[in-house]
């Protein structure tokens, strides 16, 4: 039997999937044109859920139907030229392997810029690349590192993926 933890303000599954149905709802009366059906909806999601929880359950509903309509390079160039389009913000979205910049990303962490950091992160859509390009730096760094230091970093990494117990 496996035992699932529960964590705090953790929705119950079936609210979650009835939730999912009304924002599939909501989707079939957008696609379909019904405005009246899309609106009543809409109002009834926003007075039981906030923004956020709304925004959420669309995107996971859309990236569903990405997941299952392309294969993952094929939806991620779907996803990537659709983001293309988007109005220019005050944070420009990185869609592009080229623009993944790891190594602004390490210079803000050494310097302690926590703004840069998250600026740096919300601006990378596709962070695949943004974090491969973080492991190639560790790569390359980790020969330069005292091995007793690696060791005590492996450590806490080791502690932190243990199984949590069940009785705690």
């Amino acid at each position: 039997m496996t035992r699932v933890q529960k964590t705090a303000g953790e929705l119950p599954a079936q609210r979650v999937e009835e939730t999912k149905g009304r924002a599939a709802t909501l989707l079939l009366a957008f696609r379909h044109g019904n405005q009246l059906a899309f609106d009543e909806e809409l109002d009834r999601l926003l007075a039981e859920e906030d923004e956020r929880a709304v925004v959420t359950l669309l995107a996971w509903i859309a990236a569903e139907a990405v997941r299952k309509a392309y294969a993952p390079e094929a939806g991620d160039r779907v996803l990537r030229s659709l983001a293309r389009k988007a109005p220019p913000g005050p944070i420009g979205v990185a869609v592009d392997e080229e623009s993944a910049d790891a190594a602004r990303l390490i210079d803000a962490v050494r310097c302690g810029d926590v703004a840069g950091v998250r600026t740096l992160v919300a601006a990378t859509a596709d962070t695949t690349f943004l974090l491969g390009g973080l492991l190639q730096a560790v790569a390359m760094m980790l020969p330069l590192v005292a091995e007793d230091e690696v060791e005590a970093v492996l450590e806490e990494l080791r502690l932190r993926q243990a199984p949590v117990p069940v009785g705690v």
